[in-house]
């Protein structure tokens, strides 16, 4: 019995990969509803670590069974573990496609989020040009979780394409979903480690132009970065982000915008404190 909680070791990869023997020996013999059942029955666990290696292992198949017909059924099912498996086969059986990974993550952005999450984070890594041109339309779904995954990852081209990002958080800074506004955090608070000047910038030009629901999203990202820079987290911190987060903090203090003077007096208290 593989576990149900934990790492894999040495004796859960040889449960599975005999498993998965005899699943593709009744593909090939065209036993499909045997192959199903085996396929659910193993999928069925809430081990994340299952579900993926098992995953991962459907997908070298390559006999004439008709495995992706039968992964494609299972992304509907009603349990989680069985839907979250055959993501995962997809996704690995495809890993030179990232456009039809996307189209398959259309698909279980609500239904998968912690595994559609885990592949976001990876295809933002790995094919950035490709989820620029496709991660905005996301960000203009009715689907508030849609429009929050569309960030996810995105931190990962913080450094090479901060613009990019923070143009693209521009377009969701006055989205009411509680769930799209901490994405927004993590994004911004990412960005600015690494570009602070870039970020403070942006975060000025939106105080400046906003109201106090924008300022109060604003302010979680900022609490975050001036954080950063008090005694007990200083040394982790580069010179470059340490000396323009406090400028910019006593720069806004007397800024011409209430919001942003606002802003610039509350963070003060932080990085006195």
């Amino acid at each position: 019995m593989i576990k149900e909680i934990g790492r894999l070791n040495l004796d859960d990869y040889k449960l599975m990969d005999a498993q998965v023997e005899k699943i593709f020996r009744n593909l090939d013999k065209d036993k499909i509803d045997l192959a199903r059942k085996q396929i659910t029955e193993m999928a069925n666990t809430p081990n994340y670590f299952v579900r993926e290696e098992f995953g991962k292992r459907l997908a070298v198949y390559d006999g004439p069974g008709a495995m992706e017909d039968v992964c494609g059924e299972l992304l509907e099912d009603h349990i989680y573990g069985i839907r979250a498996t055959a993501l995962f086969y997809f996704y690995y059986s495809r890993q030179n496609d990232p456009a039809v990974i996307v189209k398959t993550l259309e698909k279980t952005v609500e239904s998968v989020p912690w595994e559609s999450e885990t592949i976001l984070f990876d295809l933002w890594k790995r094919f950035p040009d490709m989820m620029k041109q496709t991660m905005p339309v996301w960000a203009q779904s009715p689907s508030e979780k849609k429009r929050a995954m569309s960030m996810h990852g995105m931190e990962n081209i913080a450094v090479r394409s901060p613009q990019y990002v923070l143009t693209f958080i521009a377009g969701l800074i006055d989205d009411e979903s509680e769930e799209v506004q901490k994405k927004i955090s993590h994004v911004l608070t990412q960005v600015g480690r690494f570009r602070p000047l870039h970020t403070y910038v942006n975060i000025r030009r939106w105080l400046k132009d906003g109201d106090e629901n924008r300022a109060r999203v604003l302010w979680n990202t900022m609490k975050k970065l001036a954080s950063l820079i008090t005694q007990q987290n200083r040394r982790e911190q580069s010179p470059e982000f340490i000396s323009v987060t406090q400028k910019t903090i006593a720069e806004w203090r007397s800024d011409s915008a209430p919001l942003v003077s606002q802003m610039g007096n509350r963070l003060a208290q932080i990085i006195r404190d």
